[in-house]
């Protein structure tokens, strides 16, 4: 008589297990599929231009065209970093495929040093995969130290290949924006003292 009870009450167990399986590899893969989705969003980004990411080239193009456009620039910092950034210019004239060259000037204003680094954008955000940087600040952290005052440099040129997007015809004015968020700084070894050597020895 206890048998069959024994039976029904492994089917409920087996239910629950395999429930219980099917839910943590489902945890597990949207886990993977998190952590996964940064790099493949930011590989996204920069080859198709995606939210106005810019590119980035390793030589100016062959011609320049004689179609004009505005290129305007955007500085920003991020609440709690003290530095002054702007542009030394607001805005220029460029023709396709011409080389640009342009400078910011950022002040730190804090009585320490302080790393920070520059995210990036154009606008429009289609104009993206048409905007290449052959040289940017932007590229690497910025450290400066207390009261440093440094000139920073932007290379660009738009893309000739713009001018075969229909979609783009009517474009005459394109912002390029920055915006600096501080870096936690990484702790740095302290030097012996040459008294501190000796002891060793």
């Amino acid at each position: 008589m206890t048998a069959p009870s024994r039976h029904s009450d492994q089917k409920p167990l087996r239910r629950d297990m395999l429930v219980a399986a099917c839910c943590g590899a489902v945890v597990v893969g949207m886990v993977g599929a998190a952590y996964a989705a940064v790099p493949f969003y930011n590989w996204f980004c920069k080859t198709t231009g995606f939210g106005g990411t810019t590119q980035v080239a390793e030589k100016a193009p062959e011609h320049i065209f004689g179609r004009t456009l505005t290129i305007r620039f955007d500085s920003n910092v991020t609440p709690g970093l003290p530095w002054k950034f702007l542009p030394e210019q607001n805005e220029i004239q460029v023709r396709v495929g011409e080389v640009a060259t342009v400078h910011y000037k950022v002040v730190n204003e804090a009585a320490r040093e302080i790393a920070a680094q520059a995210s990036y954008n154009v606008s429009p955000p289609t104009v993206g995969a048409y905007f290449d940087k052959i040289n940017c600040f932007c590229f690497t952290e910025q450290r400066l130290k207390a009261g440093e005052t440094r000139e920073m440099t932007v290379v660009f040129y738009v893309d000739p290949s713009i001018l075969k997007d229909s979609d783009q015809d009517d474009l005459n004015t394109i912002t390029l924006s920055y915006t600096f968020y501080r870096l936690r700084n990484p702790e740095r070894p302290v030097a012996e003292t040459p008294d501190a050597t000796k002891s060793k020895l």
